[in-house]
């Protein structure tokens, strides 16, 4: 007896009209590729899903930003507002008025000396030397030429000092200014320097300069420094030679009231005649100070 899951089978089947056999192999022929399609387009979704999620995860906190669009100019930065300054403190100053700009009074604090040339005034209001002060081209014989201002040198008195073999004071306390001239022949120069003290340092700028000579205690045997003569014009004056290596050198010092006059003279004169240059020195110097 036939099993009656054929007899079921059949009796379904026996009025189907079956495809041609080249018809179904087509037909499984494009399922086929219908499948390899959808596992393809698979594999490509799979894929961009990856990548997405990589570039969420990149996009954290540690990553970079991402670059702004060119937008052909730089995009200017926002101005920060400025935060409003504190009300200025009126509260009252050391002095009881108000003080408007909030700082502190400076009542009773020592405030900083103004900036000066550094000169004593002791009522004057002017310590410069003039040009007037100085010896000129007349009081000079004929063929001297100025040749400029040399405050510079080793002509002066304290140039010498270091043949001495003890320490020498300073000819210029409370010097305050100064100024120099010196001139040249074809067969002398002679050069002079004027100071101005304050006080009454010019005075005691001749006392140093007697406790200088006489104090000297030349290191080197045969030499000497010594005043020549006093007295010879103005207020006070000194005429000072010296003996250096065998080389002979003479100074003129004439002071009237605050300022002195130191004059090296080339020609090593007496002191007759070194006197008419020394008063020629007193009336110059008449011009610049009041004592006269």
């Amino acid at each position: 007896m036939p099993d009656q899951l054929f007899t079921d089978m059949l009796h379904d089947t026996r009025d189907l009209i079956w495809a041609p056999t080249e018809q179904v192999r087509h037909r499984g022929r494009q399922r086929t590729r219908r499948t390899r399609i959808v596992a393809g387009l698979a594999g490509v979704v799979a894929v961009a899903v990856v990548a997405t999620g990589a570039v969420a995860f990149a996009g954290g906190p540690d990553a970079a930003p991402p670059l702004p669009p060119a937008t052909g100019s730089p995009t200017p930065t926002p101005t920060p507002t400025p935060t409003p300054s504190a009300t200025p403190s009126t509260a009252p100053n050391a002095t009881g008025s108000p003080n408007p700009t909030g700082s502190p009074s400076t009542k009773g604090t020592p405030s900083s000396p103004a900036k000066t040339s550094g000169r004593p005034t002791d009522g004057s209001t002017d310590r410069s030397i003039p040009a007037a002060a100085m010896l000129q081209l007349a009081d000079l014989p004929a063929g001297f030429r100025n040749s400029g201002s040399d405050l510079d040198g080793d002509w002066t008195l304290e140039s010498v000092t270091i043949y001495c073999g003890n320490r020498s004071p300073s000819i210029t306390p409370g010097e305050v200014a100064r100024r120099g001239v010196s001139f040249d022949s074809p067969t002398s120069s002679m050069t002079e320097r004027v100071t101005r003290h304050s006080g009454g340092n010019a005075a005691t700028a001749m006392d140093r300069v007697r406790e200088l000579v006489t104090g000297c205690r030349p290191a080197r045997a045969g030499d000497s420094l010594s005043i020549l003569a006093t007295g010879l014009a103005g207020d006070e004056s000194l005429m000072v030679g010296s003996s250096i290596d065998g080389r002979q050198s003479r100074w003129l010092f004439v002071r009237q009231g605050d300022l002195v006059a130191q004059v090296w003279l080339a020609e090593e004169p007496t002191p007759d005649e070194a006197k008419p240059y020394a008063r020629k020195v007193a009336a110059r110097l008449c011009t610049a100070t009041p004592t006269c």
